[in-house]
């Protein structure tokens, strides 16, 4: 019998969608960043939950109210890659019985602080005992069936974008994991990426209602795992010509003797969209984004997967990235 190590988080949500069958209701539902669920003939609730669990999701020198806006965050991101405002959101705490007042209080004022930033309240939940933390998220929106931003959805010739630079994450937490470095000792925007990260909601809204988009997902699990769910899902390739590293992740590969490509295809936990684009609205959307979108390779029907361009030849991108239960995938 396997194990969920053995299994990982992939094949355990495989087995729960078997299990669970499909509604004719459901208008997405497993394989995406949302479910989504008919209400009209042109509207449907959005759903998203995720949740943080202290001894794998928190790493050293981050507090309570941190590690709930990280929690909520991931789920904004999610909804955000669908070019959908959260409406509400609910959350469940499994509590260990030795935290503090002071502890809870923190936890809710990172709560708040996301619900304030991204404008949507906290309306309810759950609370439990248990023997780790874990913050459980589920938000809820609305929007029109027909402008939802699938994973399916990128057609041969469709330029593939990004909306940031990949690597911080990556880095900051080799930092403070193998080099044990402190928090304290990371550049601004490896620290930020840690320890404050931030959805790209009002970004995914502007490029959703532009109708430049084809297919979006976030980057939470890495950027080629990423390329690699949007490739699938819309059975095409994507041809790389530019892996988007950030400078620190550059500089903090140098240092290290490490590979500043792997940290910025293969690390988790940045929140960038990554997305595909009809070509002749590639220009409009990079102007809805303020500049912020940039064409990091395109689609092609010619293969299946995910290629890069190295030194003039086409090489694999290995589907690897986060993956619970497995931590980083083979």
């Amino acid at each position: 019998m396997q194990t969920l190590r053995e299994l990982g988080e992939h094949q355990i949500i495989e087995i729960l969608q078997h299990t669970f069958g499909s509604s004719s209701r459901t208008t997405v539902g497993f394989g995406d960043d949302v479910s989504a669920i008919k209400l009209s003939k042109d509207k449907v609730a959005v759903l998203k939950t995720d949740m943080l669990v202290g001894s794998t999701d928190m790493p050293p020198g981050m507090t309570l109210r941190q590690a709930a806006w990280k929690a909520a965050i991931a789920n904004v991101s999610d909804l955000a890659a669908k070019g959908v405002r959260p409406f509400a959101g609910l959350v469940a705490l499994g509590l260990p019985a030795e935290l503090t007042k002071s502890n809870i209080k923190q936890i809710a004022n990172g709560l708040r602080d996301v619900g304030k930033s991204y404008r949507f309240p906290f309306v309810g939940g759950d609370t439990n005992e248990s023997k780790d933390l874990t913050i459980s998220i589920a938000l809820f929106g609305l929007a029109q069936q027909k402008r939802l931003v699938l994973r399916k959805g990128a057609r041969d010739g469709d330029v593939v974008a990004v909306t940031g630079e990949f690597g911080d994450t990556s880095a900051g937490l080799k930092a403070l994991l193998e080099y044990d470095m402190k928090p304290s000792d990371l550049p601004r925007s490896v620290y930020e990426a840690v320890f404050h990260p931030r959805a790209e909601l009002d970004l995914g809204l502007k490029l959703a209602a532009s109708g430049a988009l084809t297919s979006s997902t976030d980057s939470s699990d890495g950027l080629a795992w990423s390329l690699h769910e949007l490739a699938a899902a819309s059975r095409v390739g994507i041809l790389m010509h530019e892996v988007p590293a950030s400078k620190d992740a550059i500089e903090f590969a140098k240092s290290h003797s490490l590979n500043s490509v792997d940290l910025a295809l293969y690390g988790g936990e940045e929140y960038h969209l990554v997305l595909t684009v009809r070509p002749n609205k590639f220009n409009s959307a990079v102007r809805a984004s303020k500049g912020r979108l940039k064409a990091i390779g395109f689609v092609t029907n010619r293969f299946r997967g995910v290629r890069a361009l190295h030194e003039s030849k086409e090489i694999q991108v290995e589907p690897r990235g986060w993956e619970h239960f497995k931590g980083r995938s083979d």
